[in-house]
């Protein structure tokens, strides 16, 4: 049987998330000017290549994007709590970065 990978740790999380941030415009950028999927892959790549020497296990990209899109989800929920009921939050941050505050840490 097929054994689960270890939970991603702090460090893990941290490092995605900066790293994430850091190319959000390459990697999410819509329109015309958008990169195309072999430099999205080769982000990805740079990325796992960050996460990894934190990493409790070895992560592959598809676990990094997994993560990335769990994290995002968890926010927009706790986004969701603290504006007044669900739904569209009244006053969206100003940039999607904005959005992901509640995951960085305290500085």
């Amino acid at each position: 049987p097929k054994r689960r990978k270890a939970n991603f740790n702090e460090a893990e999380t941290e490092v995605l998330i900066e790293q994430v941030l850091k190319h959000e415009q390459l990697l999410f950028a819509a329109g015309p000017g958008r990169a195309s999927p072999g430099q999205k892959r080769k982000v990805w790549e740079l990325i796992r290549h960050k996460v990894n020497p934190v990493a409790a296990c070895p992560r592959d990209v598809e676990d990094l994007k997994k993560r990335w899109r769990d994290l995002k989800r968890r926010d927009r929920s706790k986004l969701c709590r603290l504006s007044q009921g669900c739904g569209a939050p009244l006053h969206p941050p100003p940039s999607p970065a904005a959005a992901f505050g509640l995951l960085l840490p305290p500085e």
